[in-house]
C-alpha cells in the first residue's frame, strides 16, 4: 500500500513538473514569439510616406493616359485590374501595362468618388479619405501615367515630380473603389507568410 501511494505521488510530481515546463516560457523564446507575431501582422500592413515607380504598390502604367479626366481614367484603371500581372493590353487608344505586383483585391475605380490635384504632395485624407487608387499623369502625350494602390494609406504622401521618361508631373487623381475583383496571388502569399512565422514560433516553443 505504501509503495502504491509512493508511486502515485511520484507520478503526480512528474506530471506537475512536465506541466510547469510547458507553461513557463523562457524569456528568449517569448521574444521570438513576439517577433514572429509582429512579422505576421506586418504582412497585412500597407502604408508609405513616399511612392516611387518600383514600389510594391504600383498597379501599372498607361501610355499616354490622355484624356486624363476622371471618367476616362477610371476606365483605364478598370481595364488594368483585369489583366494578369506582367501583361499589357490596348484599350481606348491606350497601351495599358499591369505590373508584376499582386494585391489581395482590386476594387473598380469609381469616377464619381474621385479628387483631382497637382503637385508632388498628395493628401490621402482629403474629403474623408478612404481612397484606393492614385493616378499620376506626366506631361501630356510624352510620358507614362502611373497608377498606385493606396488602399489603407493615410496622411500626406509624396510622388515623383518627373515621370518614368523624365517629363514633369501634370496632375493626379485619387479614386475610391467600388466592387472588388479578386487578385488571389497576394492573399495566398500573405497568408503563407503569416502562417510560416507562427509555425516557426511554435517550433521554438516546443524545442
Amino acid at each position: 500500500m505504501v509503495r502504491l501511494l509512493a508511486r502515485v505521488l511520484l507520478s503526480d510530481i512528474a506530471t506537475t513538473k512536465y506541466t510547469m515546463k510547458i507553461n513557463i516560457i523562457p524569456t528568449n523564446k517569448l521574444a521570438i514569439l513576439c517577433m514572429a507575431f509582429g512579422v505576421a501582422m506586418l504582412a497585412f500592413t500597407h502604408n508609405a510616406s513616399a511612392l516611387g515607380f518600383s514600389d510594391s504598390s504600383v498597379v501599372g502604367d498607361i501610355t499616354p493616359g490622355a484624356p486624363a479626366d476622371p471618367s476616362d481614367v477610371a476606365g483605364y484603371i478598370n481595364n488594368m485590374i483585369t489583366l494578369a500581372p506582367g501583361t499589357s493590353d490596348s484599350f481606348n487608344g491606350q497601351t495599358i501595362h499591369r505590373s508584376l505586383n499582386l494585391f489581395g483585391s482590386l476594387p473598380q475605380a469609381d469616377s464619381n468618388n474621385s479628387f483631382s490635384g497637382t503637385g508632388t504632395s498628395v493628401n490621402l485624407d482629403v474629403n474623408g479619405g478612404g481612397y484606393t487608387y492614385l493616378f499620376a499623369k506626366y506631361d501630356g502625350q510624352n510620358d507614362h501615367s502611373v497608377v498606385w494602390n493606396v488602399a489603407g494609406m493615410t496622411g500626406t504622401i509624396t510622388i515623383p515630380g518627373n515621370g518614368p521618361d523624365g517629363y514633369g508631373l501634370s496632375g493626379w487623381i485619387l479614386f475610391r473603389g467600388g466592387s472588388s475583383i479578386p487578385d488571389g496571388g497576394t492573399t495566398v502569399m500573405l497568408l503563407g507568410a503569416a502562417l510560416g512565422a507562427l509555425g516557426m514560433a511554435r517550433r521554438f516553443l516546443k524545442s
